[in-house]
């Protein structure tokens, strides 16, 4: 791997995400000239060592009139293509602003937050849990623009794709489970909703800032209801909710907490967050799996449950 003169980038970053495959490995070479690219064009200088997701390399830069930021260089993908759009629509309500955007690379530059302390690190989880609520609801009160994805589309392709995945399943309770899943969603898709949508918002994509305490980053936007954000807050410090010694209550708490501070239809809530569901089996089959996540079939199960007990009432 060449090495940029100006930084390097993290062995473990070439690791796991060149095992993704030979565009990976290709783009991972290119790397050290893209960064040196921008750091010149941007007028940038190297402020700390780069970290690293799953998918992206964060520099941490200081702009020429010394202004704290980070270079955010990422593969252009579908998921990620309405991220300039989305955080223009924002305007930093809430959200990590954006500095400035490569449209040929989706090179970013954004607003440096505080990366040592993501919302996660509160210790109480009903008090992150709170944060989040109120993140989320500032958000999905945005209308989304022109140009980023609709879930429609993404529902209608789960649904497609709903029936090969489940003969994959071993367990006969989970393929009537993802099956329940793609009825919800079916049930939903003549009202996808018009709301700009983050995908991913789960305690360690919410940073501390200066401008404000909370700041939410990684958006993979989309347009769509607000019950379709759900999910990885559920699931998020799933060891916390099992500790509780009451999974289904500790679920529908979180559930409660969720939807009345998004102000979103339960029964709505309900159906998106089964489509979420049905969205991660379709990934985990796709990558080879042969069962279910269990926490996400407890969270499935519960809803439902919940769901049946609302409509008897």
């Amino acid at each position: 791997m060449t090495t940029s003169t100006r930084f390097d980038v993290p062995d473990a970053f070439i690791a796991s995400y060149g095992a993704h495959g030979p565009e990976e490995r290709a783009w991972l070479a290119r790397l050290p000239r893209l960064g040196d690219e921008f750091l010149d064009r941007w007028a940038l200088r190297p402020d700390g060592p780069p970290a690293h997701g799953m998918a992206s390399l964060v520099l941490p830069v200081r702009q020429d009139d010394g202004t704290p930021a980070v270079l955010k260089l990422q593969r252009l993908r579908e998921e990620t293509a309405g991220v300039p759009a989305g955080l223009r629509a924002w305007r930093g309500r809430g959200v990590v602003r954006l500095l400035g955007h490569d449209e040929e690379s989706g090179t970013q530059l954004l607003e440096r937050l505080d990366a040592d302390r993501p919302l996660s690190s509160v210790s109480d989880d009903h008090e992150a849990l709170c944060v989040l609520a109120g993140l989320l609801a500032r958000l999905v009160a945005v209308p989304a623009p022109e140009g980023v994805r609709g879930l429609s589309g993404i529902a209608t392709a789960m649904l497609d794709e709903a029936p090969r995945a489940i003969a994959a399943l071993s367990d006969p309770d989970e393929r009537r489970l993802v099956r329940t899943c793609a009825s919800a969603v079916a049930e939903l898709t003549g009202e996808p909703g018009d709301r700009l949508l983050h995908w991913d918002l789960h305690y360690d994509n919410v940073l501390a800032g200066e401008r404000e305490p909370w700041l939410v980053i990684d958006p993979e936007p989309i347009a769509g209801d607000p019950g379709f954000e759900l999910l990885p807050a559920l699931h998020n410090r799933w060891e916390e909710v099992v500790a509780t010694g009451d999974v289904p209550r500790a679920v529908l708490r979180r559930f409660d907490v969720l939807t009345e501070a998004v102000g979103v239809d339960r029964r709505r809530a309900v159906g998106w967050t089964l489509g979420r569901v049905l969205q991660n089996a379709l990934w985990d089959i796709e990558d080879g799996e042969t069962a279910l996540d269990p926490a996400q079939v407890t969270i499935a199960t519960t809803l439902l449950g919940h769901r049946a007990e609302s409509r008897r009432g």
